[in-house]
């Protein structure tokens, strides 16, 4: 299924139904008085977290969700019966908007969640409300209110707790399906990985996190080149971003340096608060260069990003250092959770 994570819907809540004007009349009675019903209350719209689905292409096919409206009111006090909610399952991670006002309306962040979007009607008044010592036979009623008309900007943002992050090609795809069961597409050109991959990664028993893997960013991604800026913010909810390194580029005029530059440049022309998180280096590929000439080359990184940020050497490819990587993640991500205040760029965890 195409990978969807953006979508406009338009939602309208059930109007209320409309109150009664009656009397009531039987043998032997004929001044029984008013005896009209309220109406029922409109359905509501809700926005329901679900498990089951990861994307919203299911959108594109149906657009306009209305709920049920409230029954009119009956004579002998008669209520109308209510609409039926209508609730609308979406992935979980979901971001929801007006569409016309930018307003947040919510996030939808756990299975089951629901979030209301369309308030629905409020039922009409019957005749037999508006009867008094000085009014018997009132001829007036109440009619519903209408419910709310919404036109809904949905905005898929994946839940992980690593986010991967690089140029195209840098060995993100292969990192991720070494260290989970996921099977993200791996070849030899760039832009291999077109959607954003998630595997859960176990180091024991009972620890586990979440990986992503987005499309590789390139120059000028933030004015829209590539695909890795409309994806980028699927790393927002991320704790950790892992900034993986190829050291060993094909090309014989790119520098390892330069690409890492280049990536944290488009991402912090892309969003401030996103280059802001907590970033490690991950040099992959250490397989292609001998031993003196990667320890000169991680000796140019600390000398570039100072000597407190974590670096870390791995090949991917044959899961040297990747263990070491992942174990170190699981201990931060475990720390990070029992710290009362939350993590900020600021909180680096010193060297593995």
């Amino acid at each position: 299924m195409k990978f969807i994570d953006e979508a406009t819907i338009t939602v309208k809540a059930g109007d209320g139904g409309n109150g009664c004007v009656g009397f009531r009349r039987e043998k032997y009675i004929p001044f029984g008085g008013p005896d009209g019903g309220d109406g029922g209350d409109g359905g509501s719209v809700w926005l329901v977290g679900s498990e089951s689905l990861n994307t919203l292409a299911d959108f594109r096919y149906q657009r306009r969700f209305d709920a049920a409206r409230g029954q009119n009111g009956m004579g002998r006090n008669r209520t109308g019966a209510s609409g039926e909610d209508l609730e609308i399952e979406v992935p979980v991670g979901t971001q929801v908007h007006d569409a016309d006002t930018g307003e947040l309306l919510g996030d939808v962040t756990q299975p089951g969640q629901r979030l209301l979007v369309a308030q629905g009607g409020f039922h009409g008044l019957g005749n037999t409300r508006y009867k008094s010592s000085t009014n018997q036979a009132p001829r007036q009623s109440k009619p519903g209110t209408p419910g709310e008309l919404r036109r809904l900007s949905l905005e898929l943002m994946v839940l992980a707790d690593v986010g991967l992050l690089g140029l195209p090609n840098a060995g993100k795809s292969t990192l991720l399906a070494r260290a989970s069961a996921a099977r993200p597409k791996i070849a030899d050109y760039p832009f291999t990985t077109l959607i954003p991959q998630l595997g859960v990664v176990r180091i024991g028993p009972s620890q586990s996190f979440v990986m992503a893997d987005i499309p590789g960013l390139i120059e000028g991604a933030a004015e829209g080149a590539g695909l890795g800026t409309r994806f980028l913010k699927h790393l927002a909810r991320t704790r950790l971003l892992l900034h993986v390194v190829d050291v060993a580029p094909p090309d014989p005029d790119a520098d390892p340096l330069r690409d890492m530059q280049t990536a944290l440049t488009e991402l912090e022309r892309h969003s401030e608060q996103l280059a802001g998180l907590p970033r490690w280096l991950v040099l992959n590929k250490k397989e292609l260069l001998d031993t003196e000439a990667l320890a000169q080359l991680v000796a140019r990184v600390r000398e570039t990003i100072g000597p407190d940020r974590p670096v870390f050497t791995i090949s991917a490819a044959t899961g040297d250092g990747v263990d070491e990587l992942l174990q170190a993640v699981m201990r931060w991500i475990e720390s990070a959770e029992a710290e009362p205040s939350p993590v900020t760029a600021s909180d680096d965890p010193g060297e593995p």
